[in-house]
């Protein structure tokens, strides 16, 4: 699909300003406990202490809480005020995470210096995803996993709902949430059948993926 190779954006997504600071607040209030069961996955399938890089960490949330739980963690976040988000919330928790400013499709990052590679709900934003998901491989070390967490394109209204109601947001935020759902991210998404052409052209030696409610999770393994 040629929308694979030229990106299927003009340029990457960038969120800044006043809507950092809505994100922020809206993933503190709403969010928390999702970070820490995203956070148990990636535990229970990392090497205890392990190198981890989250891929456009947006606030910092998994990140500071993979790293509270003895992992070495690198955010690498396009968003220059994501990255002062990010280094401030990590501050005020007192852990330390590597936060620093780059590009998913040309990772600041030495090859193979990573046990387990994580990105969620931002690959949809990538103008390039085939060279990010060709950066994460590179960054792995051997036997290394990539997880891509995102929204399926062929999520349905009811999946939709649910999710919303899983939140528990109230007001403005849920009808905000709720709207872009059903707009932008949704027609931005892909289909677990894009996903599978985009691996094809990676050295990914295996994958798996798993499709739940509005979304799935995308497991890719080196050699």
């Amino acid at each position: 699909m040629s929308f694979m190779k030229n990106g299927r954006r003009k340029k990457d997504l960038a969120i800044e300003g006043w809507m950092a600071k809505w994100y922020d607040k809206n993933t503190r209030k709403s969010r928390l406990a999702e970070m820490g069961e995203m956070a148990d996955l990636v535990s229970r399938t990392a090497p205890a202490g392990g190198k981890i890089l989250e891929v456009a960490p947006g606030p910092g949330y998994l990140s500071i809480e993979l790293a509270s739980r003895g992992f070495s963690v690198t955010g690498v976040e396009l968003s220059p005020d994501f990255v002062e988000i990010e280094r401030r919330n990590a501050e005020g928790k007192g852990v330390s995470v590597d936060f620093k400013q780059g590009n998913a499709s040309s990772l600041p990052l030495p090859d193979g210096s990573f046990d387990f590679v994580i990105c969620s709900a931002a690959f949809k934003n990538f103008s390039k995803p085939l060279e990010a998901m060709r950066e994460m491989y590179r960054v792995l070390k051997p036997g290394g996993i990539a997880l891509i967490m995102d929204m399926n394109r062929n999520c349905t209204q009811e999946d939709i709902e649910e999710e919303m109601e899983k939140t528990g947001m109230k007001g403005f935020d849920r009808w905000f949430v709720k709207l872009s759902f059903q707009t932008v991210l949704r027609n931005g998404a892909y289909t677990s059948e894009e996903f599978e052409a985009l691996i094809a052209d990676t050295d990914f030696a295996g994958h798996e993926i798993k499709k739940g409610g509005i979304g799935f999770q995308v497991w890719m393994y080196t050699r």
